[in-house]
């Protein structure tokens, strides 16, 4: 059951990625750009939750200081990823992104919270490593490893605070509590931004509104999922799934657009496959 939830998030995931083109497509990738764009995500997701937890608003302070870091956490990704596009191709950078939010949830959950480490595991982790590598195009790189660290870093630990979130021993909200704060204090920082910060205007069209509101609703949704999952299921399984079944829905969703997946792209995705089935049959 709970495979069918990760997987449920898992194609939430890949299917948000076409909201985010296509407002990039409309509005750029400016500073201006990207806090709207957090902004408009986040009360989305906000009020999604808040309807899902039956209009009723939780809070520790654990969990928000909690939320608060991830939340700031967010917004540093979404900066390192502005100027990292702008040193290195798209699937370079997908890499260092993927391969960050399947690595630190994985060393955190076998390193300080007593999760096996068991051959499926290892097999899923290096299958998956593989066959990200395996999409890299070829383009030039410039100088800016700080930013790919950043991507790297903020990606992964973005699973590793919700895996601290599941075991603290300390008083929390629900799952939907904290993501729902999470949302809050993104959009609450976002605003910050907006008012402090001088950078260009930017035209913002309905159908740009539209593209927040449905990455909105998918990333948050699928967050929450995800921490449902990590209720039952070890971090340094569960994220290695979604890494590799991002990789696999993605690559499903590219039949149907103009730009059909590569014969490295087939490749990639059935070593992903290979090492999910390889973390679901030796767990």
């Amino acid at each position: 059951m709970y495979y069918g939830v990760i997987m449920a998030a898992v194609t939430m995931f890949a299917f948000q990625f076409l909201f985010n083109q296509k407002y990039e497509r409309l509005c750029g990738n400016t500073l201006r750009a990207a806090a709207v764009f957090l902004l408009g995500t986040n009360i989305t997701g906000f009020l999604i939750l808040f309807a899902l937890n039956g209009f009723r608003f939780e809070f520790t302070l654990f969990t928000f200081l909690l939320a608060l870091a991830a939340a700031v956490n967010n917004l540093l990704y979404c900066y390192c990823s502005i100027k990292a596009l702008g040193k290195i191709n798209l699937s370079l950078f997908s890499v260092f992104a993927m391969l960050g939010g399947m690595t630190l949830p994985f060393i955190a959950g076998i390193a300080f919270y007593d999760e096996a480490l068991t051959a499926g595991k290892i097999v899923c982790f290096l299958l998956i490593a593989v066959s990200l590598f395996l999409t890299v195009e070829k383009g030039e790189a410039k100088k800016g490893a700080l930013y790919y660290l950043g991507v790297f870093v903020m990606n992964g630990m973005s699973g590793v605070y919700a895996k601290i979130f599941k075991s603290a021993p300390f008083p929390t909200t629900g799952d939907r509590g904290y993501t729902m704060l999470m949302a809050l204090c993104c959009a609450v920082i976002s605003t910050a931004i907006l008012l402090f910060v001088r950078t260009p205007k930017i035209e913002i069209k309905k159908r740009a509104v539209g593209c927040m509101a449905g990455y909105g609703a998918l990333c948050n949704i699928a967050n929450y999922l995800l921490l449902i999952g990590l209720g039952h299921i070890p971090a340094s399984a569960q994220y290695p799934m979604v890494t590799g079944g991002v990789m696999l829905v993605s690559t499903v969703i590219c039949f149907f657009t103009d730009k059909k997946p590569t014969k490295k792209n087939i490749a990639s995705v059935a070593l992903s496959f290979i090492g999910i089935l390889a973390l679901v049959l030796w767990q």
